[in-house]
């Protein structure tokens, strides 16, 4: 499952933000089935995948990490650096190459304070990434390891 176009950065920041994050920014390379991050782990990097492809996986005792979403060109990879306590709440795997702008959290962070306008627009796109990552996450572990039951059998 692939976000919808509007929540990739190109559509969902105004162009004089998306420049101003882009500045920002650096390229990153990254080889086929590379971890891009832990969950638990310290978020202090995001990425914004330009080619290839990112699963994004999650823990769950007792069985293989499932992928909850698979990410590709112009989508967010990443969005607990924004968030307090800045830890990973899934991982990331890169199921292809992968070229990205990276950036730096804090960097960004500090952006944000400094410019409320930019800041209100990138705390609204993450927010945005970060329910459609909720949904994504309960459909596919209520898909893989779900019970269901008919109105009847309630």
């Amino acid at each position: 499952m692939t976000p919808s176009i509007t929540l990739r950065m190109s559509h969902a920041l105004p162009p004089e933000h998306r420049d101003q994050l882009l500045r920002a920014a650096r390229e990153a390379d990254f080889r086929q089935d590379a971890r891009l991050f832990e969950e638990g782990g310290r978020a202090d990097h995001f990425w914004i995948v330009r080619d290839g492809t990112v699963a994004l996986d999650m823990h769950v005792p007792g069985h293989r990490p499932p992928v909850i979403e698979t990410l590709g060109v112009g989508d967010l990879a990443g969005w607990s650096w924004l968030y307090e306590p800045y830890v990973w709440q899934l991982g990331a795997r890169t199921l292809t190459p992968v070229r990205a702008y990276e950036f730096d959290a804090v960097a960004v962070r500090l952006m944000c304070l400094d410019n409320a306008e930019f800041g209100r627009s990138v705390e609204h796109w993450v927010g945005r990434v970060l329910a459609h990552r909720l949904n994504a996450a309960r459909a596919r572990l209520v898909d893989l390891y779900g019970t269901y039951e008919t109105k009847e059998a309630r």
